[in-house]
């Protein structure tokens, strides 16, 4: 008979040896999904559709110019759904920008497989006015930015188990491959597979792309929340000042975030796409935002 000690020792031993099995199981299963090129198949949209736990997490935020951090392996701010952590330098608006183009343009390919994108045709997509040397500039260094970065995402069922993980036994970019061919002025690009698990069950948003286009410049706040709002369904949505204000990345004063946070509603109330917004403190003596969406036409 064994020994209590050696009893012990032997169930850790079986236990690790699961646990081994459940992560080569995982691992070849994300390796099999990276290597098969996917449809995407979003009906209804142009440009706009983004994933609802990216939307929601602080992976994309309206940070001022000139103040981009670098993190490696950062935790993001997400709901306590899933866990988001992001290797590499600071995304804004105008990135977040860039990938729902590249979504948009990849559509009718497989994902996995490669993209030819004239740069004028993806500017033109995403900025309004004229385009020159410092549009092409910026997107250059924008895609730069997102070949680079890498994330690893897990979701939560309402049980708790895990409802699909990205990126942690193989690495996620949110662009996988990326070249550019100056004499005709191209770029390359693939997207990893795996873009479609994040879509999946419907969990991804569909921004009215002309309005977002019309945000007026330097209120990249109202971007964020009209990202935020396009995720939930009701027509009267409350957020906390402090959730905010981590989730957008907002360094300074609370007093300040709330001035920034007011003139972003106001953008949003001018572009109606919502009817009201309302800065208050609620029943638990917390500020919140609410605010109260367009209704849709019957």
């Amino acid at each position: 008979m064994l020994s209590p000690s050696s009893s012990d020792q032997a169930f850790d031993e079986a236990l690790a040896r699961v646990r081994l099995r459940i992560a080569a199981n995982h691992a070849a299963a994300e390796a099999k999904t990276l290597s098969t090129p996917t449809q995407l198949f979003l009906p209804g949209f142009d440009i706009g559709a983004f994933p609802n736990h990216l939307n929601r997490s602080s992976l994309i935020a309206p940070i001022a110019r000139g103040q981009r951090k670098f993190y490696r392996q950062a935790i993001m701010v997400t709901r306590r759904d899933c866990v988001l952590e992001y290797t590499g330098e600071q995304l804004d608006e105008g990135d977040g920008d860039v990938i729902m183009a590249l979504i948009a343009f990849a559509r009718p390919y497989p994902l996995g497989t490669s993209v030819q994108l004239n740069r004028k045709r993806l500017l033109r997509k995403i900025k309004r006015g004229a385009i020159g040397s410092s549009q092409y500039q910026w997107l250059h260094r924008s895609l730069k930015r997102l070949r680079e970065a890498t994330l690893f995402l897990e979701t939560k069922k309402l049980d708790g188990t895990t409802g699909y993980s990205i990126g942690k036994m193989t690495s996620f970019n949110i662009v996988q491959n990326l070249s550019y061919d100056d004499s005709a002025e191209v770029y390359c690009y693939t997207l990893d597979p795996r873009w479609e698990l994040m879509f999946g069950n419907r969990e991804y948003s569909l921004l009215d792309w002309e309005k977002r286009r019309s945000i007026r410049r330097g209120q990249d706040m109202a971007k964020t929340l009209q990202r935020l709002v396009s995720t939930s369904s009701n027509t009267v949505q409350r957020y906390g000042l402090d959730m905010l204000k981590a989730k957008m990345e907002y360094q300074g004063r609370m007093r300040d975030f709330r001035s920034a946070l007011t003139a972003a509603v106001q953008e949003l109330e001018r572009l109606q796409i919502v009817a009201k917004g309302k800065i208050a403190t609620n029943t638990k003596g917390a500020q919140q935002l609410t605010l109260w969406l367009v209704r849709a036409a019957v």
